[in-house]
């Protein structure tokens, strides 16, 4: 049995909960798919509260966020002192957007608000690495994305698996034990499509009727958490 501890970085909008559930329910659904007798721990780290030690779990995720990990907010550098922990004891760690672009500066590299302005709706990626783990094989990585942050510098650990000219450093591996991901796998397309018409007021009107367009391609969101489990698998 795997012991799991979800880091939940924010909640997903009040008004869009009743049709979508929470990050920790989006994440445990899938996860439960694949890993029936997990044991699954929520941290609120958003509100302060963290693992009391890095083995209070086998293995750890952490969520997407509409916060910066630059903001500077208290409970973010002690979610990236813990992180730091976790790499140190050589924990598994897979890292969801804001969690991707937290284990990017923790280990020393850089992340913005990228000129490229907002990802949404469905991004498209050229795998460029093949790993032992990534069962089954893929040449792509399509995945839903909402974001405006990213990693424009990586750290001296990083391995980029993953690219597209929109966002070079897409999925990345930090020696065994660390990988993340600038896409979402726990998300749905209905998800996706409501939650850029509760933020349009915010997104160019053109990227917005791009990334609606674009969510009638397939997306490898299946492919995407097989390797998340195979990878943590792999890694404890």
């Amino acid at each position: 049995m795997m012991k799991v501890g979800l880091l939940q970085c924010d909640d997903v909008r009040e008004d869009l909960q009743a049709a979508h559930g929470n990050y920790p329910e989006m994440f445990e659904r899938p996860l439960r798919h694949r890993l029936p007798d997990m044991e699954y721990r929520v941290y609120r780290t958003h509100e302060g509260e963290l693992p009391a030690s890095v083995d209070s779990c086998d293995v750890y995720l952490t969520t997407g966020s509409k916060f910066g990990v630059y903001d500077g907010l208290p409970w973010i550098d002690a979610l990236q002192a813990f992180v730091l922990q976790l790499w140190t004891a050589g924990k598994p760690l897979v890292g969801v957007c804001f969690g991707h672009q937290l284990m990017a500066r923790t280990l020393g590299g850089e992340v913005l608000k990228s000129p490229k302005g907002w990802g949404v709706g469905m991004s498209f990626n050229d795998v460029l690495v093949h790993k032992e783990w990534m069962k089954p094989a893929a040449t792509a990585l399509d995945l839903i994305v909402s974001h405006q942050d990213q990693v424009v510098q990586l750290p001296p650990q990083a391995e980029v698996l993953a690219s597209s000219d929109f966002c070079p450093y897409y999925l990345l591996q930090y020696g065994q034990h660390f990988l993340s991901v600038q896409g979402h796998p726990e998300f749905c397309k209905t998800y996706s499509a409501d939650l850029m018409t509760a933020r349009e007021a915010s997104i160019p009107p053109t990227r917005l009727r791009a990334g609606r367009a674009s969510l009638a391609a397939e997306v490898d969101d299946q492919v995407m958490l097989d390797w998340i489990v195979s990878f943590l698998q792999h890694a404890r």
